[in-house]
């Protein structure tokens, strides 16, 4: 007699086996239309699923997040039918949900293309109202193989041979089609809604390896409702409108060639957006008490392999030869190594900690040219890295401190809010468990004292701690995930750092790594979409273009321009041979937060006239008025609050 507890803790007693469809029919007909699927002892299951003991249930509804999930892998499977309906010898592959949507990969000798949408849109919305039910079956494992085989479908049969002894071979049906897969799905295709889109076409190494055949990807994006759809959408929109590609090309910003294949040439007006980052960057650090350090790019395999970075890293790694010294040398992936270098030349007190060693650590990783993403994703950045050596009792209070540091900065740079992730221990990792253990319970410790409230991102810690990520949601909705904190007990007992404790004996310190921004390069590449090049006047590359209406005015603009530039302000005179409207608009198309237009009048009577990017209205101000409230505006939020 199975006792069923229901999220509210009331119990539900049953003669015998029974299903989640049952059960929600016993509570009452409301849940039994609303539930699609169940949590069952927090396992995401079927509502078909037997439960023959006692457990614990909760019912998942459209109204659930997690829903989305299966949403999109429903729509997966129904994307493949619908393919296979229409052009019969195709063989489906896999077919995941992925963030904001699903792909499939199909294997046919014509690769599909974005014109065939319509036909496979519309055949999915048949499937969809037919609503058959999604239906679990458990086969052995050499009659699937046959079963596969005999319908040509090499490619199912291969995944299934590849598959662990001890695995269960799950089958899906959806009617008369089916498909190899663990699921879970909901009820039946009915429940999937009709608010999906296919959205591109792209080619696939069949695992990814291109030795293999190549697979044509079907991208596509379901939703639980239309509005949802909409909105979506609307956000890719905005998105391309943002683009910081785009936006770097107008601005004249950077660029990128295959000279340099995922590094960046910074142009002078890109240089001095980076610039005044950094700077602003470092004078935090320096009132928070960091010490600023530079480190070697060249680093000896021994260093990294010491580390434990040799091993996790190494496919990653630039190497370099040193024929003559029989050296392998590696481009510094991360910082951390080396600043345990610093912290060990030499003996360090108690009184020295915590010790917060910051630096501007260039670094170079290989990616894949096909994961390569404008400035966003490259394989030369700089890190606002920083590495905290603390006692274990130092952990919170530093947390807290961190957390305090990069909440400003968020806010400085227009991200009101972020939300935090806490990623415990990985499966492949460095310590035992009762390091980690230490580790982690230190970890959630701090995120009390600094009233941090995280939620769980399971396995997905440094392969050396546990780590705090810091989400910051932009303009348009998206989330970026650029701060952490990890804190580390194995790098300094691996690389032996140590200090003399007030017991005169030697103690390990802990490790506390962590950034803000992440890197210069993403981070950048996220501004310039949060403002679409619009940015607050402290940050624009150009912050002032001074433009003059007559020839005669140009020394005036000249001078205006030079009055400017004393008061701290990025100036250009536009003093060309056209008519005004026509500057206006060409600087405005450029983002230039301020445009001061000259004349004669102006000239004469020392004035100016000041148009705001985004407005249609001028206003009139004496020359030192302008400068005065310019330069005022163009100070860095941090240097406003320090001089009032």
């Amino acid at each position: 007699m199975p006792a069923i507890t229901l999220p509210d803790g009331s119990v539900r007693q049953f003669d015998g086996a029974t299903t989640g469809t049952a059960v929600a029919a016993a509570i009452g007909p409301g849940l039994a239309r609303a539930a699609v699927a169940m949590s069952l002892n927090g396992k995401l299951v079927d509502l078909s699923t037997v439960i023959d003991e006692d457990a614990a249930l909760r019912f998942i509804t459209r109204k659930d997040d997690i829903v989305l999930e299966m949403i999109r892998h429903d729509t997966a499977h129904v994307l493949a039918e619908a393919v296979q309906a229409l052009w019969p010898g195709t063989q489906v592959t896999i077919g995941p949900s992925i963030k904001d949507g699903f792909y499939y990969d199909f294997f046919r000798n014509q690769p599909f293309t974005p014109e065939d949408f319509e036909a496979i849109e519309a055949k999915m919305r048949e499937i969809i109202a037919a609503n058959a039910p999604f239906e679990r079956e458990e086969w052995d494992r050499d009659a699937a193989i046959a079963f596969f085989e005999e319908k040509g479908e090499r490619f199912k049969a291969e995944l299934i041979r590849d598959l662990p002894e001890s695995e269960t071979i799950s089958i899906y049906r959806q009617g008369a089609w089916l498909d190899l897969c663990r699921g879970p799905h909901m009820r039946g295709t009915g429940d999937i809604g009709t608010a999906f889109k296919l959205m591109k076409v792209a080619g696939a190494y069949w695992r990814g390896d291109h030795r293999n055949p190549m697979l044509t990807r079907i991208y596509g994006t379901a939703w639980r409702d239309q509005k949802e759809l909409d909105a979506y959408l609307h956000q890719l929109e905005e998105a391309e409108k943002r683009d910081h590609r785009r936006i770097g090309r107008e601005m004249d910003l950077f660029h990128i060639q295959e000279e340099a294949v995922g590094q960046i040439f910074w142009h002078a007006k890109g240089w001095r957006l980076y610039t005044v980052l950094q700077d602003y960057m470092r004078r935090l650090q320096t009132r928070h008490g960091y010490q600023e350090v530079r480190t070697p790019q060249l680093v000896d395999r021994a260093l990294w392999e010491a580390s434990g970075h040799w091993d996790k890293y190494r496919e990653h790694m630039f190497i370099a030869t040193v024929e003559d010294e029989e050296k392998t040398l590696a481009l510094k992936p991360m910082n951390c190594p080396c600043h345990v270098q610093i912290f060990r030349h030499g003996l360090r007190s108690y009184r020295e900690l915590p010790l917060r060693m910051a630096e501007f650590g260039a670094c170079h990783r290989y990616e894949p040219s096909g994961a390569l993403h404008g400035i966003m994703r490259v394989r030369g950045f700089t890190q606002d890295d920083a590495h905290i050596f603390c006692t274990e009792e130092q952990i919170a209070s530093e947390t807290a401190s961190f957390v305090a540091m990069l909440d400003e900065v968020y806010r400085d740079l227009g991200f009101e809010n972020f939300r935090v992730k806490f990623s415990d221990r990985p499966e492949a990792r460095a310590g035992d468990d009762e390091t980690w253990d230490k580790s982690e319970k230190a970890l959630k410790e701090a995120c009390a004292l600094a009233g941090v409230s995280f939620e769980t991102n399971p396995g997905e810690g440094a392969f050396y701690g546990p780590k705090l990520e810091f989400v910051l949601t932009d303009a348009i909705g998206r989330d970026w995930q650029c701060g952490t904190l990890q804190v580390d007990f194995i790098l300094p007992e691996r690389l032996d750092a140590s200090y003399i404790g007030e017991d005169s004996a030697r103690h390990r310190p802990v490790m506390l790594h962590r950034a803000i921004l992440g890197s210069f390069e993403r981070f950048i590449g996220i501004l310039i979409e949060q403002f679409a090049g619009r940015f607050p006047l402290w940050l624009a590359p150009t912050q002032v273009v001074v433009a003059s209406i007559v020839t005669d005015a140009e020394p005036y603009a000249q001078d205006v321009a030079e009055k400017l530039r004393r008061a701290g302000l990025q100036v250009e005179v536009d003093g060309r041979n056209e008519k005004i409207n026509a500057k206006i608009r060409e600087h405005s198309l450029a983002r230039v937060p301020v445009i001061l237009v000259v004349g004669r009048r102006e000239a004469e009577e020392g004035k100016v006239a000041m148009r705001r990017l985004g407005g249609s209205a001028q206003e009139i101000l004496g020359l030192e008025d302008a400068v005065r409230l310019l330069g005022d505006e163009a100070r860095a939020p941090d240097m406003r609050r320090l001089q009032g």
